[in-house]
């Protein structure tokens, strides 16, 4: 029998190898609480908390830097699955699995029939998830090892240096990272935008009665992905007032600074937006979204708001001055928290949500609801005959081996160094590295090297130039 279970992304991964679905273990994705903690979640067996130790492993998560909604609830499912296995394949609970356990579950996960396996990066995903958790068994002395076991490796760091990584977790899978980074062609992106979001036809033409009603905001949102690398959840949470004005000179791209909270890991960033990516966002403002507002306010729509705060339209700085006062600063301010802001005129009256990205009655658009939109688009993409099937995360991932290609084929051209050897590569690699890790926001270098083994893949990622990823977005004439 087959035990589903939904991914983070809304896809459904299996149990395998005759594992049934332990129906009186569930998971409650809410809990009451304020704040952070109130998407903390619960594994509960028959309706109650399944074990009061893993719950306070849970609600410990945010403390130890697990604090995204997404993650968050990637660990509840990880913990689920690993749990409703050990129950019924194992005839354990939570804190009695050993060594032999896990080598089951990987049997039962990674070793199935191809339709039924999940894939190697949620392997990794699910074993760091677990381990976590069991290392702070561990140390709350629940038990007395865990049942991984691990060594320390060396590998080759930066610019030939040695770095040890001690404490590796054997049950890994070290390749599959590398090989589970999806990204598309310009083209196949273009495509996308056009016939998928923007509701062309391939060719160009329009469809009588069948353009996407929020086509030109969802074709806008993409295309910030796609110049930017930012994460979803950080460009869903934008505020409208981050693109009102700039005091930077006019150019091909302007600096945009992200607060911590509203990044992951709490690092914040600045990301660089092309100004012609501004002057779009300037005219959706003035138009789709100005009729959003409008009937934002005609239908009071802050009361369909969960706990919304209210502030006054004119701020300090980074910070938010809230209507009954006191004040804010950005920097604390998460992406979900952002969604409930609410802008009020000087008398104290509603008027309108921070958030940049509205729909049409003026609400927040949530990270899920533009998983949705990008699902949508592709399945039209694919009743065209195109074999297009692209994710908003893809865009982060495209974003970041187009960016990384441009500015290696930039560095040599500067440098004047020949293309051909690897260590005239290796030598001039590093800026580029560097420079696309920071407007990722990846903390470590090592997560950016994963993008160097595709580059090669496509010629057409070498041969690229900056302008060209500008090229994806549409003149004003076209929209």
């Amino acid at each position: 029998m087959l035990a589903p279970r939904m991914g983070v992304r809304g896809k459904v991964e299996q149990l395998v190898d005759n594992v049934t679905t332990v129906s009186n273990i569930t998971i409650q994705e809410r809990r009451s609480a304020d704040g952070l903690d109130a998407h903390v979640p619960m594994i509960l067996r028959d309706g109650a908390v399944y074990d009061p130790d893993l719950d306070r492993f849970f609600c410990d998560l945010p403390l130890n830097g697990i604090r995204s909604h997404h993650s968050l609830r990637a660990y509840g499912y990880d913990v689920l699955v690993w749990v409703r296995f050990l129950s019924e394949a194992c005839g354990k609970t939570v804190w009695h699995a050993d060594r032999k356990d896990v080598l089951a579950y990987h049997r039962a996960r990674r070793r199935a029939e191809a339709g039924q396996r999940i894939s190697a990066a949620s392997w990794n995903r699910a074993v760091a998830c677990l381990d976590r958790m069991y290392r702070w068994g561990v140390q709350e002395g629940l038990i007395v090892e865990a049942p991984f076991t691990h060594r320390s490796v060396w590998r080759q760091g930066y610019a030939g240096r040695r770095a040890q990584i001690a404490a590796r977790n054997d049950a890994y899978e070290p390749a599959a990272r590398r090989a589970d980074v999806s990204f598309v062609t310009l083209d196949a992106y273009r495509k996308f935008r056009d016939t998928g979001l923007r509701g062309l036809l391939p060719d160009g033409g329009m469809r009588s009665g069948a353009r996407d009603r929020n086509g030109i905001r969802n074709a806008l949102f993409s295309d910030l992905l796609v110049t930017t690398g930012l994460r979803l959840e950080e460009a869903s949470s934008l505020f409208a007032s981050d693109f009102a004005v700039t005091d930077q000179q006019p150019g091909r791209q302007i600096w945009l600074d992200l607060p911590d909270a509203q990044t992951k890991g709490d690092r914040g960033r600045q990301i660089l937006v092309p100004a012609r990516l501004f002057e779009q966002v300037h005219a959706y403002v003035a138009v789709e979204r100005a009729h959003a507002v409008a009937k934002f306010q005609r239908r009071s729509g802050w009361q369909s708001i969960d706990r919304p705060i209210f502030v006054h339209r004119e701020r300090h700085a980074a910070r938010l001055r809230l209507l009954d006062g006191g004040d804010i600063a950005l920097d604390l301010l998460g992406p979900e928290e952002r969604s409930r802001i609410i802008v009020c005129d000087s008398d104290g009256t509603p008027n309108e949500p921070a958030a940049l990205w509205l729909s049409e009655i003026g609400l927040p658009v949530r990270p899920n609801s533009w998983e949705v939109v990008f699902a949508r688009a592709s399945s039209r993409c694919r009743s065209f005959g195109l074999d297009i099937n692209i994710s908003p995360h893809q865009l982060r991932h495209t974003f970041a081996v187009h960016m990384l290609a441009m500015l290696i084929q930039h560095r040599v051209r500067d440098a004047a160094l020949p293309a051909g050897p690897m260590e005239g590569y290796r030598q001039i690699l590093g800026d580029p590295l560097q420079q696309v890790q920071r407007l990722l926001g990846h903390a470590s270098l090592t997560t950016t090297y994963i993008y160097l083994d595709h580059i090669a893949t496509r010629a057409d990622t070498v041969d690229a130039a900056v302008e060209e990823l500008l090229m994806l977005l549409p003149s004003e004439a076209s929209l």
